[in-house]
């Protein structure tokens, strides 16, 4: 919990998860990078809402695009082509790639489908796979949303945030 002063009274609210994020990256002097398909850009969003975030936050990229993908964070053309660029396979070469970009000591991507369109029986709208990555470890993790798009986006990157502090 924190509190937040407003002029003549005090908030109680929970701790959110970037801020906690924060203080175990700041604690343990660990830098970190992200890689965005289906968020646009959230979880980069989130992580620098905290003042002083530059210390820990290296930066993040946006790969919306598979050409992006490989041409960029180095996601093998393979990878995409045999399993697709919303998968386990392709999630864990982002994290790798953007890791590398930045030589970040931690690194998370995440790629979805957040619909409503575009989704198949196999790989349903609210689909996502996270990855993070930390020097030997290596996590990946699928999960399905529902929701609009906007909420789903929402959804996939808080569940980004806590993979993320889950592992760090």
């Amino acid at each position: 919990m924190f509190f937040m002063k407003t002029g003549r009274r005090t908030l109680r609210k929970s701790e959110p998860l970037e801020l906690k994020i924060a203080g175990v990256l700041k604690k343990k002097k660990k830098t970190l990078a992200v890689a965005e398909s289906c968020t646009g850009g959230l979880v980069s969003h989130s992580i620098t809402n905290i003042p002083g975030s530059s210390v820990y936050f290296l930066g993040g990229v946006v790969a919306y695009s598979n050409r992006i993908k490989v041409s960029v964070l180095a996601v093998p053309p393979v990878t995409i082509k045999r399993h697709g660029a919303v998968s386990c396979q392709t999630v864990r070469a982002m994290a790798e790639g953007v890791k590398r970009l930045f030589k970040a000591d931690i690194a998370a991507a995440v790629t979805g489908i957040a619909g409503p369109g575009g989704g198949t029986a196999v790989k349903p709208a609210g689909l996502v796979y996270m990855a993070f990555v930390s020097g030997r470890v290596k996590k990946t993790r699928k999960v399905i949303f529902r929701g609009d798009r906007i909420s789903v986006k929402k959804q996939f990157s808080r569940a980004v945030l806590k993979l993320i502090l889950e592992n760090i």
